[in-house]
């Protein structure tokens, strides 16, 4: 029979590392409340490091595969109680104070379904129930260690976590197949159109690599001065609004209060690009319409690039936080051509150049000054060109997106009923038995 168990008696807890910001550098890997994203797994890469000569750093404060990691405080009160499991590491990483570590005693249970179970909505509202603090939530080792669950056999923890990590897994192989495909196609926009390689290797009498001969006909041999330094024959500097244009107009949601919303927003953009489904009476102050078609780009501290493709399908009225630029391209340029744009590289640092503000927390760019911004515009037959290759990848990163978002809905539903045992999946070890 499943019994009644606290926290504490299948594992440690343990508070992670306080450090200053003088301590940042580079040698040691250290997970922070950033980090912690829609996704459920520990991120492998993006991670802040601490200079090793500068910290103490005790062993026992080094994450190993089966932890699971929970948020203790946040100004953001949503964040407390958020948890990541560590399923593979390829460094040695850390994790910091504002979190506390929970490593489960094998013996005791497996490290995934412990996991789950600290991701449950039930341990969740326990924790946040009972953490202290009157501003700030927050937790700390004898609360979460004192929440209970009911735990039951080890073949009916490894069934349940072996279901729910199937959904996990799935979502995290989109993510970095998504991230994969948004790379290749940042990675042409800055051969052809920073780098410039083709009209480089063809001033050089080389055969552009990897071009059919048609397509590197498109591009000139030889390059000609501008204000932006040496630019391909034929083309020339302009500014973005020639290219896209910026809605304008606003919306009042809260006008129309039982009417459901498509919510695009920073926090959804940093959980996963999921919008948030909300009624009009729930979302506070006006917001940007979100046309089909659309590129925003946000203007909110810009030195983290949040550059989105909206998936717009027409079911329910699409609405943005004013922290976004909603941005329509303009023949000859098309989505695809604005997202290699925005973001390539040398685009995004020169757009945190144009930040105001004092407060490294609250920098923000005027609409105005993204469209007054230089750019190199090339002939329009390779804008298409650049177009018919990077849209099936950027086709494919919504798919992955929209079946994510599926996922987490189908995961986040069974969880709940899987621990509490309303449904019920058969070991692994039952279902040979029955096929047998």
């Amino acid at each position: 029979m499943p019994t009644e168990t606290k926290i504490a008696a299948c594992g440690e807890l343990r508070n992670g590392l306080n450090y200053s910001q003088r301590d940042e550098g580079s040698g040691l890997a250290i997970l922070k409340v950033k980090d912690f994203k829609e996704h459920t797994l520990v991120p492998m890469s993006g991670l802040d490091e601490l200079d090793i000569a500068r910290v103490q750093m005790p062993k026992d404060l080094l994450l190993s595969e089966g932890d699971t990691v929970i948020i203790r405080s946040n100004g953001n009160g949503d964040l407390v109680g958020r948890c990541l499991f560590v399923r593979e590491l390829i460094r040695p990483t850390a994790f910091s104070g504002f979190s506390i570590r929970f490593r489960p005693n094998r013996e005791a249970i497996e490290p995934r379904f412990a996991f789950y179970v600290l991701k449950s909505p039930a341990t969740r509202e326990r924790l946040v129930a009972h953490g202290s603090g009157t501003g700030i939530q927050s937790l700390n080792q004898e609360t979460i260690g004192g929440a209970t669950f009911v735990l039951p056999s080890r073949d009916e923890q490894r069934a349940i976590a072996r279901v729910l990590g199937a959904l996990d897994d799935k979502i995290e192989l989109n993510r970095r197949l998504t991230r994969t495909l948004e790379e290749l196609a940042a990675a042409l926009f800055r051969s052809w159109f920073v780098d410039f390689d083709p009209v480089v290797a063809k001033a050089a009498g080389r055969q552009p690599a990897h071009l059919r001969s048609e397509l590197a006909a498109l591009f000139p041999a030889t390059f000609q001065d501008s204000p932006l330094g040496p630019i391909p024959d034929g083309w020339r500097v302009g500014k973005v609004d020639e290219l896209a244009s910026l809605t304008r107009g606003g919306i009042n949601p809260g006008a129309f209060p039982l009417e459901t919303f498509d919510h695009y927003s920073i926090p959804a953009f940093d959980d996963g690009r999921f919008p948030r489904q909300e009624l009009g009476g729930t979302i506070k102050s006006n917001k940007f319409p979100v046309p089909s078609g659309c590129v925003m780009v946000s203007k909110l501290n810009p030195d983290t690039p949040r550059i989105w493709l909206p998936d717009v399908t027409g079911e329910r009225r699409a609405v943005c936080s004013t922290e976004f630029l909603v941005s329509t391209p303009k023949p000859p340029a098309t989505r695809e051509f604005l997202f290699g744009l925005f973001s390539s590289e040398a685009f995004t640092s020169s757009f945190a150049t144009l930040v105001t503000g004092t407060s490294n927390s609250h920098q923000r760019v005027k609409p105005d000054n993204l469209l007054t911004t230089e750019i190199v515009i090339p002939d329009e037959r390779l804008i298409s060109a650049f177009t018919k290759l990077a849209q099936p990848w950027l086709a494919q990163v919504t798919h992955n997106i929209r079946e994510s978002r599926t996922l987490a809905a189908l995961r986040d539903t069974l969880l709940p009923k899987l621990l509490s045992g309303e449904l019920r999946v058969k070991p692994a070890e039952k279902l040979v038995e029955a096929k047998t």
